[in-house]
């Protein structure tokens, strides 16, 4: 199988890019409950790459793997030179941002504001193409401010598939990009997942990810079994991912048996002693991995160790271990 066949396979469940929170302790955490699921890195901004050199954002472990990078921008030749730049240390994906609504994105002519110059979205993503060899795909929204979804994003898809994009991501949502912050613009806007099912249907031959306000399994694959070709989960993948992510290799790839949460949490400490060798500090890794067992007896405790004494700096495993005494015991 092809490392594009594989990384499409890996799209049936993906966990969304958000910035602050999918950097690289996140994705090795995530990648330990479920080896399936795709990864996405949080957006990086090709000026950031091509104008300020900052290819640190890049980095990312072999481990990782199948992970995606999301790139933001407006101008084609800056996007191909990153994503060259991001097909070069080995990212199997290069996603545009369509679909982000800060006003920092707005200002810099990229994200939501994008889905008003389809023309352009197309000539990013044909320069993408031409630079990698590697999967070019687009999230984006149903629209943005006035637009009618159901008139502008047939539209906008049908160019971006003739531009070469074969994968694309929807967010079931309008972006407001004027009186709505970006926080409000993740729930206010009313969803809208039969127009994400309507465009499966008139562009069969695009594999669309359906994206917003899905926080199971179960309405994962009721997506999935209504015919879309992928499921994008968000806030909940990462607010509670041992429910999201530890069964999701069994339930919708049919692969494998569910992860335990503990036995994720042991798997990290070798991870986290790296990390403080290499300077790094205890929270970096652990404000991911509040969540892990939400919903359990302890996971309180579980919480307030970690976040009150993971800051301190004798802080290492040894908190992690006497954290998790509060689930195992």
């Amino acid at each position: 199988m092809t490392d594009k066949s594989l990384i499409t396979q890996a799209a049936r469940l993906s966990v969304a890019p958000m910035m602050d929170w999918t950097d690289r302790h996140c994705r090795y955490m995530h990648r330990l409950l479920s080896r399936e699921v795709l990864l996405y890195t949080e957006m990086v901004t090709a000026p950031a790459l091509v104008r300020g050199g900052a290819v640190h954002l890049l980095a990312h472990g072999p481990e990782e793997h199948p992970v995606a990078l999301q790139l933001g921008g407006s101008d084609p030749i800056e996007l191909a030179q990153a994503a060259r730049l991001g097909a070069e240390v080995g990212y199997g994906e290069i996603n545009l941002n369509c679909g982000c609504p800060s006003d920092r994105v707005q200002s810099g002519a990229f994200g939501a504001v994008l889905m008003q110059r389809p023309d352009l979205v197309a000539d990013c993503v044909s320069a993408m193409r031409d630079a990698v060899d590697v999967e070019v795909t687009v999230k984006c929204r149903i629209g943005v401010d006035q637009q009618e979804p159901q008139q502008v994003l047939p539209v906008f898809l049908d160019k971006i598939r003739l531009a070469g994009c074969t994968r694309v991501t929807i967010h079931a949502r309008k972006a407001w990009l004027q009186g709505l912050s970006p926080k409000a613009n993740r729930d206010i806007p009313p969803l809208d997942y039969e127009l994400v099912h309507q465009m499966k249907a008139d562009f069969p031959d695009l594999h669309i990810s359906i994206n917003g306000g899905i926080t199971t399994l179960d309405e994962a694959k009721a997506h999935l079994d209504r015919g879309l070709d992928g499921v994008m989960i968000g806030r909940s993948a990462y607010h509670q991912p041992g429910d999201v992510l530890s069964a999701a290799d069994p339930e919708i790839f049919g692969l494998g048996e569910a992860s335990d949460p503990i036995e994720v949490t042991r798997q990290m400490l070798p991870y986290i002693e790296a990390h403080l060798s290499n300077g790094g500090r205890l929270h970096q890794v652990t404000r991911h991995m509040l969540g892990l067992f939400a919903g359990r007896p302890g996971a309180r405790q579980w919480r307030r160790t970690l976040s009150e004494g993971a800051h301190r700096d004798s802080a290492g495993p040894t908190l992690v271990e006497q954290a998790l005494a509060s689930i195992v015991s």
